[in-house]
């Protein structure tokens, strides 16, 4: 039913690893395959292609849905559906930046302090562009193809580089201007297939599983026991999604208790859950949560 085109690249193996977990897993012969299957009614063709052509892709009907990056969709001015940002990138779960840099001793405060005939190198020309016009700047652009960063003081005179903590580009003497963008990671349609009912239904409900393998991610399944007279000290130190479940034991006065709760600060949870009467506890993954 649906045409589906996926970011081939550093996306890659992140974009892979959630489908797996939302049980759409990816088949294809090899690593360097840009095609591909996945065994879902809901999707009979899969294609790899760079994430910065694929939103013009989606634009033109070529396919139904695809996975790329706002920055890529606001860059090539694609008119395109969103069914939503999907919170994960290469490295961490926190969206990307296009950020304008500058050489640490560089004089500029602002990006209204750059001289006319500044020379910028980018991965980005049209948002670049688009951004000095807003701040009357009269530059020249330079087209970038990767190792942008590397570029200045010796080729140009600042970037505009897309980064997820900035590392890189302190590293190689740079410091941050101005932000032009941030990015997450985005599911996007074509605009007459999303206007299909069929195919809106299938997309949503492909949408629906990717969303509840991404909250997953941050959270675990605990089970324990306790027994009566402890009770209400563990159930106040749970945090959970909603009312813990709790079920009582035949035996021995004892409450069996599970929740959800955030996987960040469990490893401090647990000891206090302990100290304050539970037992028997247990820590689960959870691959997917639909809320």
């Amino acid at each position: 039913m649906l045409s589906l085109v996926l970011p081939k690249g550093s996306l890659e193996r992140a974009t892979l690893e959630l489908f797996d977990a939302a049980d759409l897993a990816v088949r294809r012969g090899s690593d360097r395959d840009y095609h591909a299957s996945i065994d879902d009614p809901r999707i009979d063709r899969v294609r790899f292609l760079r994430p910065q052509e694929i939103p013009q892709y989606v634009e033109q009907g070529l396919f139904d849905l695809g996975i790329t990056g706002r920055d890529w969709v606001t860059e090539t001015d694609s008119d395109v559906a969103s069914l939503g940002e999907l919170s994960y990138s290469k490295a961490t779960a926190n969206p990307v930046r296009i950020v304008f840099a500058v050489p640490n001793d560089a004089p500029w405060k602002t990006a209204a302090d750059l001289p006319d005939g500044v020379r910028i190198s980018t991965e980005f020309p049209a948002l670049t562009r688009r951004f000095l016009e807003q701040h009357g700047v009269k530059a020249v652009v330079v087209p970038s193809y990767g190792a942008t960063e590397a570029k200045v003081p010796d080729i140009v005179d600042a970037i505009v580089d897309i980064t997820e903590t900035g590392s890189s580009l302190r590293k190689n003497g740079l410091r941050i201007l101005d932000t032009l963008l941030t990015s997450y990671t985005e599911l996007v349609a074509n605009k007459d297939a999303y206007a299909d009912p069929d195919k809106r239904a299938a997309m949503e409900d492909i949408a629906l599983l990717l969303r509840g393998a991404i909250s997953a991610r941050a959270r675990v399944l605990l089970k324990l026991n306790v027994g009566a007279g402890e009770l209400h000290d563990v159930l106040a130190l749970l945090p959970a999604m909603s009312s813990p479940k709790v079920t009582a034991l035949a035996a021995g006065g004892m409450h069996a208790v599970e929740t959800v709760v955030a996987k960040k600060g469990v490893n401090t949870l647990i000891p206090a859950l302990k100290s304050a009467g539970a037992r028997d506890i247990l820590e689960l993954p959870i691959s997917k949560i639909v809320e």
